[in-house]
């Protein structure tokens, strides 16, 4: 997933009344000032005191819902949660891939061992950036380079360098309050271009390099720790202190042009390793699968596109309007269409930890670590979340990570399809 300054991704919101006949919906111009922004007041203030200032935003205007008489489901109490840590920010980073699928595997902790932790996003972020330089080595510089990747990223990275605490390390220097890697990777991408220019194919001096980058702006990693008492490596502290087993995971997709109930590439800019490890389903098991895994108490890692007219970052809801497509003609077509013609685009990753039935069907608490989830101020009950109707999930999301027991019946299926 990309890196996602939601307030610059998302325009407008569609609070939609579903009954047996679908209200339309209203549309009205409102002033937006991203200067009176969580990001702008609060992300690139705490970043622009410990680098430079920052330029003032123009005003726009953008097209919104009238949501005027709307009951929004936004007060997360409301919702039956799975537990998990308050939302952290990603900063001024294209890291949600990394916060999101973290989020997840310390609620899998919390589900499998009984144990609360933090876990370092940085340190699974620090070898993905090694393991891009290697297959940059590898590809002769045939790659997409970019601050984004994909949630399954982060099982690929903790199976080969395992993981460790937050407290062990952050990946902020001192006096540094939010993340922000636009320099570093401004200072990866220039040396890795120049490799390719200078035809200097040798990975070991590659990788050493991109290690003195990473370990300059984020920090060396640790190759050991303690916790209550006793020492760990990464892979030894993941296997016997959290007891997660990364190929315990799957990761599912719902795309019409690849044959369902068959492994497939998720093929995106920021899967860049092309990953084909997807399970591919039909649109009614994909959505059938979330709702019942979240209402199973798992939590899942879901991705997809948050630049969309019903996603709306200061309401926090993400809807599908009736001007966009109602929601009874949802379905594998035009979720399809939406990803061909590039208007469903690979945005960004979140953390589904909960969810309420209404009468307009089910909503979903995502947990967001982006700055649009932040916009209603620090102390708000609702500040680091969405709220996502089932439509837009079903339109708009595009992948999820979850625990393999929560699919029993579509590994049945699979198997049956590819005896």
């Amino acid at each position: 997933m990309k890196k996602v300054i939601a307030l610059t991704l998302c325009t407008l919101v569609a609070g939609v009344s579903f009954g047996q006949k679908q209200e339309k919906d209203k549309g009205v111009y409102k002033e937006y000032d991203r200067n009176s922004s969580y990001y702008v007041n609060s992300i690139l203030k705490g970043i622009n005191d410990y680098e430079k200032p920052a330029k003032k935003k123009k005003i726009s205007r953008r097209l919104r819902i009238d949501f005027s008489g709307r009951n929004l489901p936004t007060d997360p109490s409301a919702y039956k949660q799975s537990w998990h840590n308050n939302p952290v920010s990603q900063g001024n980073t294209g890291t949600c891939w990394c916060f999101s699928t973290t989020s997840f595997y310390e609620s899998e902790v919390k589900r499998i061992a009984g144990k609360e932790v933090k876990l370092a996003e940085m340190y699974t972020v620090y070898w993905e950036y090694i393991e891009r330089a290697k297959y940059f080595v590898e590809k002769r510089g045939k790659m997409h380079l970019g601050e984004g990747s994909e949630t399954n990223a982060v099982a690929r990275m903790m199976s080969m360098y395992g993981i460790v605490p937050h407290s062990e390390y952050t990946g902020l220097k001192a006096g540094q309050k939010f993340h922000s890697h636009a320099k570093m990777f401004d200072e990866l991408d220039a040396y890795l271009k120049s490799v390719k220019e200078q035809n200097a194919w040798n990975e070991a001096e590659v990788v050493a390099t991109t290690k003195a980058i990473l370990n300059h702006y984020i920090g060396t990693p640790p190759g050991e720790f303690t916790v209550d008492g006793k020492t760990y490596t990464p892979k030894s502290y993941m296997s016997d202190y959290l007891q997660l087993k990364t190929g315990d995971y799957v990761n599912l997709m719902s795309l019409k042009k690849s044959p369902y109930y068959e492994d497939a590439e998720y093929k995106v800019p920021d899967n860049w390793w092309h990953s084909s490890n997807y399970k591919n389903i039909p649109l009614n098991d994909f959505v059938n699968t979330i709702k019942q895994s979240i209402k199973d108490g798992y939590t899942i890692s879901i991705g997809g596109d948050v630049s969309e007219v019903g996603f709306d970052s200061q309401e926090q809801v993400a809807v599908v309007p009736t001007f966009d497509i109602p929601s009874e003609y949802i379905d594998e077509n035009a979720r399809q269409m939406r990803f061909n013609n590039k208007s469903t685009t690979d945005d960004h990753a979140m953390h589904m930890v909960g969810y309420q039935d209404r009468e307009d069907g089910t909503w979903f608490l995502i947990k967001d670590s982006g700055s649009g989830s932040r916009n209603c101020g620090e102390g708000c009950k609702k500040f680091g979340y969405y709220f996502f109707h089932e439509d837009y999930v079903k339109l708009k999301m595009m992948t999820v990570t979850l625990h393999k027991d929560a699919v029993k019946k579509l590994q049945k299926k699979f198997k049956e399809t590819n005896p």
